[in-house]
């Protein structure tokens, strides 16, 4: 889960020749599902045509960067036209007041929380004077370019933080409960499918200069080339080190 303002500003990293092509400039959010479908890209070059990523094209989102599989991943808003029209919708739900089917004000919405995994939005954070609540999206009934409308007594499902969002209700926990030893074994030993495919699109190539850990420790010298367990390797020290291995490979 992520604050939409941890997007802005991300470098966009092409895992196939490890370059940066471009930052995130803004959010596109899908006012019917509830979702942001798409990532405007920002580049010097790119002065005159407005460029976008479909969320379901991102193979990752880290700390340090947003990660798809090359550059054909980011089209112009022509080739898209459900993109151009949701950027014309100008749906941006950080700033957007709450009122509830009753037609009471609730409060504004200062930022909104996303699963970076299928840009599902969580929920929302609302400014309360003198302070801030969470309200999961279930709560919300319709995303309007300055609106959002909730469910009457949705004050009555205040969260007091964001991980909130994430916790399970009780009949999932109880589902969760429920799951028999052997289907937890199978779901260990299963590869998670963006995982697997880093490590496709990075083994068999070789380091253009020493990779190091967040405390400085050597973990691949300048012309090694990586093998399967090498990225694994990688993956385990974080998104910041597969980035940066990433832009610095060849072959």
């Amino acid at each position: 889960m992520k604050k939409s303002n941890q997007f802005l500003g991300l470098p966009i990293i092409s895992i196939q020749d490890g370059t940066e092509v471009g930052h995130v400039k803004s959010l596109v959010v899908n006012p019917k599902q509830g979702t942001v479908d798409f990532l405007t890209v920002e580049h010097e070059d790119w002065q005159i045509s407005v460029r976008a990523v479909p969320f379901k094209k991102i193979v990752g989102v880290g700390a340090f960067a947003v990660m798809i599989e090359d550059r054909t991943s980011i089209f112009d808003l022509t080739e898209i036209p459900i993109a151009n029209e949701l950027v014309q919708k100008k749906i941006t739900v950080t700033g957007a007041k709450l009122i509830d089917r009753k037609g009471q004000l609730i409060g504004e919405a200062t930022e909104f929380f996303i699963d970076e995994d299928n840009g599902s939005i969580l929920g929302v954070e609302i400014e309360l004077q003198p302070k801030k609540v969470v309200l999961a999206s279930e709560q919300i009934i319709t995303y309007g370019r300055d609106l959002l409308v909730v469910k009457e007594e949705s004050e009555l499902n205040y969260l007091e933080k964001a991980e909130f969002l994430l916790t399970p209700s009780l009949e999932e926990a109880e589902l969760e409960v429920a799951v028999s030893v052997e289907t937890i074994e199978v779901a260990v030993e299963e590869i998670d499918p963006i995982k697997e495919k880093q490590i496709m699109l990075l083994a068999g190539r070789t380091t253009t200069k020493d990779i190091v850990t967040a405390n400085g420790q050597l973990l691949f010298a300048n012309g090694t080339t990586l093998t399967k367990e090498d990225v694994k390797n990688a993956q385990a020290h974080g998104p910041a080190v597969l980035a940066e291995l990433s832009m610095n490979v060849v072959g």
